[in-house]
């Protein structure tokens, strides 16, 4: 299969990856009504057609938090996606450098901080959960400045984890034990391809970052135990003072949907947010990302840079996501899709693709660079 868009590679990781892995990415949490709605409400948005006008010098570059970068994408973070690839966070982060772009690292990733630094020569992105073990927390951002970090991603709509049915229907989550193990090992046979490469060469198959307060417990299920005894229900707006005491850097906040928490953010000297739900993983029902983010991106102004996720799918999806205020867009199962299908090579072709839209759709609407994007590309009801 050659994939024209980056939609393709849905399929191809379909394909290739054991029922439960693509179940997990591929899924939202309840009916799926967000995650349908992330991409319904961006794909409607319709962009005004502008001609006779000089569009032979086009420039995707900007500028963001000090980094220049080659278009205005970054990779988002994807949990567990070093497991779709045989050590797939190091392939992804080496796609994105060779691209321009920033890559995010998940706390809960298959490669650890130093395992990414080693494989890159160029300064990423890290995101962190509010854990309740504060000190380990601080071994993380200790981690995170001894490789050279360039933002931290701070994610805040995870107080609990969403109820995502696919997992419990696949039997990534509720099947613990040896039944879990046997239902899983026997989808991984079904995919030979994967299990070479990532289930017998990929190893070893442990949370890097987590790995020390795992102490030894490698199982999914084990994963997901600690995911619900650590993630923190008492999170609050004043535990950004301690991210701040421990962490210098630009402070990107990941996770709002409400133009109020938007305005606290900025209150608090967040550097940066992301407009997102969590890629329709955790409240369902909640707002798309199109539909949130004007109404953010006007209660903030110019207080900080304001990013955005969820739904995005191709270069017309991210001059749709800037004409709607976004100053940057994070691209997350549209990478982890193409990372499952063809690893580092599916990443970098999806950059490529994205920008290659990103012009196409620039030069009919008449814009030669990212600060023109705004709503005036927009065809107004």
């Amino acid at each position: 299969m050659k994939a024209a868009a980056a939609r393709d590679y849905r399929e191809m990781a379909r394909r290739r990856l054991p029922h439960f892995l693509f179940e997990y990415i591929d899924g939202g949490s309840y009916d799926e009504t967000t995650l349908a709605a992330n991409r319904e409400d961006l794909v409607r948005i319709a962009l005004r057609q502008r001609v006779l006008r000089d569009v032979s010098k086009i420039d995707l570059s900007t500028t963001l938090f000090g980094q220049r970068m080659n278009m205005p994408v970054a990779l988002a973070p994807i949990g567990l996606a070093g497991l779709t690839a045989r050590r797939g966070e190091v392939q992804a982060a080496r796609a994105a450098e060779a691209a321009g772009v920033p890559f995010t690292l998940s706390t809960v990733s298959a490669c650890d901080l130093a395992e990414v630094t080693r494989g890159v020569k160029q300064p990423f992105w890290f995101q962190l959960y509010m854990i309740r073990d504060r000190g380990f927390m601080r071994e993380l951002l200790v981690k995170a400045r001894e490789a050279k970090c360039s933002a931290l991603m701070f994610t805040v709509d995870m107080p609990v984890p969403g109820s995502r049915y696919r997992d419990y229907r696949s039997g990534l989550a509720g099947a613990s034990g040896a039944l879990g193990d046997m239902r899983r090992t026997f989808q991984a046979m079904q995919r030979p391809s994967w299990a070479w490469d990532v289930g017998l060469n990929g190893r070893p198959h442990h949370l890097g970052n987590v790995a020390p307060v795992l102490k030894g417990r490698t199982g999914l299920e084990d994963f997901f135990r600690w995911m619900r005894e650590n993630f923190d229900p008492t999170i609050t707006w004043k535990d950004l003072d301690f991210i701040r005491a421990e962490w210098t850097g630009p402070l990107i906040i990941k996770g709002i949907l409400d133009a109020e928490d938007a305005r606290e953010a900025v209150r608090l000297g967040a550097d940066s947010l992301v407009v997102s739900n969590h890629g329709g993983r955790q409240l369902d029902g909640a707002p798309s990302t199109a539909r949130a983010l004007p109404a953010i991106a006007d209660a903030v102004g110019d207080g900080l840079t304001v990013l955005a996720d969820g739904g995005v799918r191709s270069g017309l999806d991210v001059v749709r996501m800037l004409a709607l205020g976004a100053k940057g867009v994070l691209l997350g199962r549209a990478w982890a899709y193409a990372l499952a299908g063809r690893g580092q090579t599916g990443v970098s072709h999806v950059l490529q693709l994205i920008e290659a839209e990103m012009r196409v759709a620039m030069a009919l609407t008449g814009v030669t660079r990212v600060s023109d994007i705004n709503a005036d590309v927009l065809v107004r009801s």
